[in-house]
């Protein structure tokens, strides 16, 4: 697999064109001593996709430097069924499996699952097809959607939820199941995206819908129907201690901004009638009028929640001062991430000072807007400075997206890719 980190974003999603006689899917099959579960497994795979699946398809097993017969039996496995193969690691590790396979492998939709086969296999054709449709570029399997229907020790269940918690809280991610041995991604999607991964174990399927999630990618998620394996080798009191350093590693990477997340996004809008270009609007405009609103709705918000706590124990001037001030700097770096898409800490100490020139503008508006109402009325009531402080901050904030749009945040083609890829 070929990645070229000089390239910009990912090109828009489409429907994958299948190559006569090449797979349209690869499903690989990580094992570590498995010569019992290996056969029946690829057998049962094997046959419910030549009954389910409309396009070509390929399993791997992927061997993950085994000491018992499990090689012998890949190697007859793949002799004996058409569409098998199988590759042999001398180091263990299913993150190093999966992306050594992947990297090989020519199929424009990757997938894997689990020996044991826990998830039933009716779930495959739902979890791939958004990847052929260019619908999405990753899909995961979940156990813990309403709908998804589990068989396991309420130990393991406590694991699996506490972990997740784990991940929203301190990785601020979105999706519900981040270990399901049960995931698909397209190939144009992990050329990029692999690289980035630098975890050869059990944390791999994290970081990779960790980092898929922050820069954008679209990640569909199928309720699976799951038996627990009674079997299953997994050291949990270790994989738990790797999983934690993993959280640790990644969040501090993504809190300094030291991956260039700029390379996977997708162009805004797939949607053919969202990249119609508009007689008279700017390029990107509409996007970044859209995040703009977005922070902008919830900086508010936090201005006023916080010029409500200071009112109590300052005056309103005090009160107005310190709330914009901190909402402001919370503002700028909003809009720096989300709406005008720089990341990195290139330039961010001089955005920062220029946000803070157009929050003295807001302040000279609503600091004006209160000295006039304080002019018309000794005891204002507290309803009626939160009308006039917000009606000054909608003609601040129109200002304020202007002024970032031309001067803090003025589009510079390339610039912030190349700086944060330096």
């Amino acid at each position: 697999m070929t990645t070229d980190t000089s390239s910009g974003a990912l090109p828009a999603r489409a429907h994958l064109a299948p190559a006569p006689g090449e797979p349209v899917l690869d499903v690989v099959i990580p094992v570590f001593n498995e010569e019992k579960d290996l056969g029946p497994c690829v057998r049962r795979l094997h046959d419910h996709l030549t009954h389910t699946f409309p396009y070509p398809f390929r399993i791997t097993i992927a061997d993950n430097a085994s000491t018992d017969r499990t090689p012998e039996v890949a190697a007859g496995l793949a002799a004996a069924v058409v569409g098998v193969r199988s590759t042999r690691l001398e180091e263990k590790g299913r993150g190093r499996a999966l992306r050594t396979v992947w990297a090989r492998s020519d199929a424009p939709v990757l997938a894997y699952m689990d020996v044991d086969l826990s998830t039933d296999l009716n779930a495959l054709l739902p979890l791939v097809a958004p990847l052929i449709s260019g619908h999405s570029d990753l899909a995961i399997g979940t156990r813990l959607a309403r709908s998804s229907r589990v068989v396991r020790g309420a130990k393991r269940e406590f694991i699996s939820r506490a972990y997740n918690l784990l991940l929203r809280s301190s990785l601020s991610a979105r999706f519900s199941d981040a270990q399901c041995g049960f995931k698909a991604i397209r190939r144009d999607v992990a050329e990029r995206l692999l690289p980035l991964v630098e975890d050869s174990g059990w944390f791999f399927d994290t970081e990779l819908l960790v980092l898929a999630e922050r820069a954008g990618l679209r990640i569909h998620e199928v309720p699976v129907d799951w038996v627990d394996d009674p079997d299953s080798t997994v050291h949990i009191a270790r994989t738990a201690a790797e999983d934690l350093k993993g959280v640790w590693r990644v969040g501090r990477a993504l809190a300094v901004g030291a991956l260039p997340l700029d390379r996977l996004a997708r162009p805004f809008g797939d949607d053919p009638r969202d990249r119609t270009a508009l007689p008279g609007v700017p390029r990107g405009l509409a996007r970044q009028l859209l995040g703009f609103c977005a922070v902008g709705v919830l900086s508010t918000l936090l201005y006023l929640l916080l010029y409500t706590v200071f009112r109590g124990a300052a005056g309103s001037q005090l009160a107005n001062a310190a709330a914009l001030l901190l909402s402001a700097v919370a503002n700028t770096a909003a809009n720096r991430r989300l709406t005008f898409g720089v990341r990195g800490r290139d330039r961010a100490v001089r955005h920062q000072a220029q946000g803070l020139v157009v929050f003295a503008i807001g302040l000279v508006l609503t600091s004006g807007s209160l000295a006039a109402l304080g002019a018309a009325s000794d005891r204002p009531a507290h309803g009626t400075e939160l009308a006039v402080l917000i009606t000054a901050n909608l003609a601040a904030t129109v200002l304020r997206f202007l002024l970032f749009r031309a001067w803090v945040f003025p589009e510079r083609r390339g610039t912030y890719v190349k700086d944060d890829i330096r």
